[in-house]
């Protein structure tokens, strides 16, 4: 095999080529930007058939140096022989990429030996951004990049929080957190300890002057989209802090300050209502400055007036109000329902949903008017408000850090494991050890949770510390308190985790029911209308349409009364289902 220099374009292409599909347009722009820089750097390989040059391999760099108007290139030719099928195969086969940590090295190295950025990036055929976010990676902790480095690679958004902390804050949350050998790492937990929040200058009301003399100091984001203002401080007191001196300077004659709560919400103040129209006169603005993110809002908000005293003069003097026809019937708004909800549902079927779009969607639903959430402190407008946060306009917000606050404060006034109307059933304890809730159990090592246990149970859990029984009940408890002092002691039985028999319920089919064939006697049985859909061996709620305009009925009324009640049921759920089927005949046509 000899080494020649040879004009490119002489060389013959090899009709055997095993490579048929290009790798695409980025990859040509790649190496032609890379050989333009710095050559080939692996010579191809051709054998002399007849006098002519024949490629073995390399027609693509071939290709590219034609097209960069090299005029000579190096060519290794050899004699043919019956290998070279299958050097040309394993040429394109065996390949293996550059590992993500020896591409932050190497970046690293051709730095030090002087390369540019902006060079660095034209070899690689990538923008100065990119090279520069290599270049952030590289100050990762050299444990941490060991880890990665053995092919344990964190999510994207966990490595840049990890990248974007100091040295000294990796290493000592990696002492902390590190995996034990040969497992992986906890990622989120590492980026979560290392997280830090960011205020944008993008959110900032106040100018330069604010920022000089609060001494706020602007970093680059590098990993955000490059068409916005990507600069940030992690000094979010001194941001505030501009932000309301900003705020003073320009409060409007109708503005004023309020104060959020511990869910960043606007405190209004009492009897105020809230306007989602332009102010008016007589309305006020409330500007609020919230903590999470450093941004200012603004709500529109109206005092109302006292109401006129109600006497027989007052009613005597009031006009009559003028009905009109309304402008839609109640049955055209019964077609409009149907064929929204025909629609929605097969856009729930069809249409991608992103997973920020999702989030949002499950908060609203959890507010829809026909969810009955049975909680012991059922608040409603708290519901209400959280979704008001996430649909300012209209529209529902794209911010997915929002939304993941708010579907988190959405679950935690729905879901609940406290026995009674208010349970949720198998789904929050799913939801528990989903989250990993077993962690924040508190202490039941007390005497209010132990006095509950027979001795038998107390003696148990006494076992299971070490406790040996005592003549007395009490005695035994005692030292079970004694002895799990300054730990945490869960009960088994308070852990998230379903039984084997709880898990068999939980996969049993949902019975099908069939409005067609409605028994009205064995209604309220079977499908339980107007029930709450209790756990197997709780009663579900007695329904309360046909009772409750029933002055007589009290619950005690003997066995007639009691016919009459469950004629009464029946007659209910009977006329529920004539109802639904008339809204499906009235959809269809």
């Amino acid at each position: 095999m000899e080494l020649r220099r040879v004009d490119p374009v002489t060389l013959k292409i090899n009709p055997r080529n095993p490579r048929k599909i290009q790798p695409g347009e980025m990859s040509d722009e790649a190496l032609a930007a890379s050989i333009q820089l710095i050559g080939i750097l692996q010579p191809p390989v051709a054998s002399d058939k007849d006098g002519e040059l024949e490629l073995v391999f390399g027609e693509r760099r071939v290709k590219t140096a034609i097209k960069v108007g090299l005029p000579e290139i190096d060519v290794l030719v050899k004699d043919p022989d019956d290998k070279d099928n299958m050097r040309a195969v394993s040429e394109n086969v065996i390949r293996a990429p550059m590992a993500t940590v020896d591409l932050w090295r190497g970046i690293e190295s051709l730095a030090s030996e002087g390369w540019t950025e902006e060079a660095i990036a034209s070899a690689f055929a990538i923008s100065v951004r990119q090279v520069r976010k290599l270049r952030l990676l590289a100050t990762v902790h050299p444990a941490i990049l060991d880890q990665i480095g053995a092919g344990d690679m964190p999510k994207e958004q966990e490595l840049r929080t990890i990248a974007s902390a100091s040295r000294e804050d990796q290493e000592n949350v990696w002492k902390k957190i590190k995996p034990k050998k040969g497992e992986r790492a906890v990622w989120w937990q590492i980026a979560q300890a290392l997280n830090k929040t960011r205020f944008f200058a993008r959110d900032a009301k106040f100018g330069e002057d604010e920022r000089a003399a609060f001494a706020i100091v602007w970093q680059e984001d590098l990993f955000a989209e490059g068409d916005e203002d990507n600069r940030f401080t992690v000094d979010g007191e001194a941001f505030l802090a501009a932000q309301r001196a900003w705020l003073d300077a320009h409060m409007p004659k109708n503005g004023v300050l309020l104060e959020v709560d511990d869910y960043g919400r606007e405190k209004l103040p009492p009897k105020a209502e809230r306007t989602w129209t332009k102010p008016k006169k007589g309305d006020q603005i409330g500007f609020t400055i919230h903590p999470r993110d450093g941004t200012i809002h603004e709500t529109v908000f109206r005092i109302p007036k006292p109401e006129a005293p109600k006497g027989k003069d007052r009613a005597e003097d009031a006009p009559t109000p003028k009905t009109t026809r309304p402008e839609i019937t109640s049955k055209g708004t019964e077609i409009i329902g149907a064929l929204r909800t025909e629609a929605l549902v097969k856009s729930l079927e069809v249409d991608p949903c992103d997973d920020v779009r999702l989030i949002g969607l499950l908060v609203l639903a959890l507010n829809a008017n026909n969810v009955m959430i049975q909680t012991d402190d059922y608040n409603r407008p708290e519901r209400k408000s959280l979704v008001q946060s996430i649909t300012a306009g209209g529209e529902l917000t794209a911010d997915a850090e929002r939304l993941r606050i708010v579907a988190r404060q959405m679950l935690m006034s729905v879901l609940s494991c406290a026995p009674g109307r208010g349970d949720s059933g198998l789904v929050a304890r799913i939801a528990g050890r989903a989250l990993g809730a077993d962690a924040h159990i508190a202490n039941m090592a007390t005497e209010d949770f132990l006095s509950c246990l027979s001795r038998a149970g107390i003696e148990k859990v006494g076992s299971s510390l070490g406790v040996l029984p005592r003549p007395r009940v009490k005695d035994t408890r005692a030292e079970v308190i004694k002895q799990a002092a300054g730990a945490t002691y869960v009960h088994p039985a308070a852990l998230f985790a379903l039984t084997e028999a709880e898990i068999a319920r939980q996969a049993e089919a949902p019975r099908q029911y069939s409005w067609e064939n409605a028994d009205p006697e064995k209604a309220d049985e079977e499908l339980g209308e107007g029930a709450t859909g209790a756990e197997d061996g709780e009663p579900a709620n007695e329904p309360q349409e046909a009772l409750q305009d029933d002055p007589e009925h009290d619950g005690e009324g003997g066995e007639g009364a009691r016919d009459d009640e469950r004629r009464n049921d029946g007659e209910a759920v009977a006329e529920t289902g004539n109802r639904r089927r008339r809204r499906r005949e009235t959809a269809a046509t």
